[in-house]
């Protein structure tokens, strides 16, 4: 049986890929539009997205604040300004990194994280992938706002949903 972070990242996955298959099947334009909202452009939040998921990863594998500052930067050159179909591919490369992350680490392991601002956080992998899976879905409302304001219709990613599909 797979540990409920594990089970919880493959939602995240699972609904970005929703997203990402949903989008393709909309006007071309529609992924770069300019829109009134929390972010200028739907590309905009997946390029987001893919960023902060990323770093996540760099921050749960013991990576330095100096060293994620840099695979942040790298992230955002790899993501700014790409288009759909290939940002699902960095996002489904993104996704193995993880699963093979999660082969290597136990997910209730308690890792110590340093932040220049925010200080010391001492918690658990479990917490931080629901961190990353609460941040992926809040964008994912984003997105549905964005596409509702352009008229066209959003697609169901909640976890009920997920659950349905892999049984």
């Amino acid at each position: 049986m797979k540990h409920s972070a594990i089970q919880q990242y493959d939602y995240h996955q699972w609904a970005n890929n929703r997203f990402f298959e949903h989008l393709k099947q909309l006007p071309a334009g529609l992924y770069t539009q300019e829109v009134e909202s929390v972010f200028s452009s739907i590309a905009e939040v997946i390029s987001h997205i893919y960023r902060v998921d990323g770093m996540w990863l760099s921050v749960m594998s013991g990576d330095s604040f100096e060293e994620t500052m840099q695979v942040i930067k790298k992230l955002e050159t790899q993501s700014d300004g790409k288009g759909l179909e290939l940002m699902q591919r960095l996002n489904e490369a993104l996704a193995q990194r993880y699963a093979t992350f999660f082969k290597q680490q136990d997910p209730d392991e308690i890792i110590s994280v340093e932040h220049p601002r925010y200080g010391a956080l001492e918690t658990s992998v479990a917490n931080l992938v629901q961190h990353v899976v609460n941040h992926g879905t809040y964008h994912r409302g984003n997105i549905t706002a964005m596409l509702r304001q352009q008229g066209e219709a959003g697609i169901p990613t909640d976890y009920v949903f997920y659950l349905y599909e892999q049984t």
